[in-house]
């Protein structure tokens, strides 16, 4: 056991897997979680996503030894400055927020202040379903979990956290808040704009008669990501907005380059096109595979 007690602020679809994975894991005595409706409660307990599940959050965070936000990142500042009276010094506090900058500089100094640490996380892992209900036990095995630390990080905390996360089946991958963003931006957040362009352009009701009818699976891989939370992924897209405009930038370059050699007929350069990105995407599912532990 790690931890005696561990409590989750938010407890959907991360958030109940992440406890799923703990009682599994036998990483802490006691499993807390807040929630703020009511009829939440009977949904995680009965999963077993939590041992205790309340909507006073003073009470959830009471002598917790690790505390995980889990709620989307324009909430966090304000749960932390509520729950601070009941924070327990020498007490860890982590997040699996999508973008790090914003996030540590608001929370880190003021945890300090506490008498507490904050160490910023990202398991880079969820689905377009979201709530509790979908929380699922597998969900974070083999997944990269980036921790953020910083110069002021305390070094025990740091190596706590990312046991916790390795102990939940993550694979563990250290860097700074701006340099998870900027990758980040192009790997995660793009991904999701570009699915959900691609939405709202095929399945636009004035499109052409028909059209939603010729959607089949490559049209359902390619924008599974579109059906995700839209208050989560707008404040994803607005805390990274510097970054994200940048990607998306780059992505329309590449797409003009594309459209310039398709309008030219130029066979050889599209396929080209097409064969780089196979070269490039079979190598990554390959060495992906290699580091994913079984």
């Amino acid at each position: 056991m790690q931890f005696r007690k561990i409590t989750i602020i938010g407890v959907g679809l991360l958030g109940g897997s992440i406890g799923l994975t703990a009682r599994k894991s036998h990483v802490a005595g006691e499993i807390a979680g807040f929630v703020r409706r009511p009829k939440t409660i009977s949904e995680c307990e009965k999963i077993g996503a939590t041992d205790f599940t309340t909507t006073d959050l003073l009470a959830a965070v009471s002598n917790a030894d690790l505390i995980i936000l889990c709620t989307p990142l324009a909430q966090m500042h304000a749960l932390v400055k509520q729950f601070l009276p009941a924070l327990k010094r020498g007490a860890i506090v982590t997040d699996v927020g999508s973008v790090k900058s914003g996030v540590v500089r608001d929370l880190e100094s003021v945890i300090a202040k506490a008498g507490a640490y904050f160490i910023g996380s990202h398991p880079m892992a969820g689905a377009e379903k979201s709530g509790v209900s979908a929380a699922r036990v597998d969900l974070l095995k083999g997944a990269v979990c980036v921790v953020t630390p910083t110069r002021r990080s305390n070094a025990g905390a740091v190596r706590k956290v990312e046991k916790f996360w390795k102990a939940l089946g993550s694979r563990i991958l250290r860097m700074p808040p701006e340099q998870h963003d900027l990758l980040a931006s192009r790997t995660s957040h793009l991904p999701h704009v570009a699915a959900a362009t691609l939405v709202n352009l095929a399945l636009d009701p004035a499109g052409p008669r028909g059209q939603s009818q010729l959607c089949a699976g490559g049209f359902r891989t390619t924008t599974r990501v579109a059906s995700g939370s839209p208050e989560m992924w707008r404040d994803i897209a607005l805390a990274n907005r510097k970054n994200l405009a940048r990607s998306i930038e780059a992505f329309i370059s590449e797409l003009q380059r594309f459209q310039k050699e398709l309008k030219g007929s130029n066979a050889k350069t599209v396929e080209k096109f097409f064969e780089k990105a196979k070269v490039r995407r079979d190598k990554w599912c390959v060495d992906f595979a290699s580091t994913t532990p079984e």
